[in-house]
């Protein structure tokens, strides 16, 4: 799918990172205000971003699915969605791989993958990361 821009703004926030991985993000309007940490601390976990990342994406994709799902007439309010984010090296440097997983309620593992599918093309995190970094999604029965 080719870049589309955005021509109608309908909603903007702002964030703000200080001290890089080790630092602390806040969002302008102070509903997230955490101290970050590199991935893997077993000893004192903080949020680091591959952490809001999976976060943003399961949040935003959970609602992807919703709507799919809702225009055929089917209830997936109670699904849900990991989106387990992988941080590691590249030939070039270092990047992401995102795999996503739904577990929807009342379909068969058939439809429960087509949903996933067609939330995958309306998603907001998925037309950002299309054609950047290799994101797989999985439906099945919850």
């Amino acid at each position: 799918m080719p870049y589309e821009a955005v021509n109608e703004t309908v909603y903007t926030i702002a964030a703000t990172a200080k001290g890089g991985r080790t630092g602390q993000v806040k969002s302008e309007d102070g509903v997230v205000d955490l101290p970050l940490g590199k991935p893997g601390s077993t000893s004192s976990p903080k949020a680091n971003p591959e952490t809001l990342f999976a976060a943003g994406y399961a949040a935003c994709f959970n609602g992807a699915l919703n709507l799919v799902a809702s225009n055929e007439g089917l209830d997936t309010s109670e699904s849900t969605v990991t989106a387990d984010v992988t941080f590691g090296k590249t030939d070039s440097g270092f990047g992401l791989a995102v795999a996503i997983e739904a577990a929807i309620p009342g379909v068969d593992e058939a439809k429960a993958q087509e949903l996933v599918e067609k939330a995958h093309e309306v998603c907001p995190y998925s037309k950002a990361t299309r054609g950047n970094i290799d994101v797989t999604v999985t439906g099945r029965p919850a």
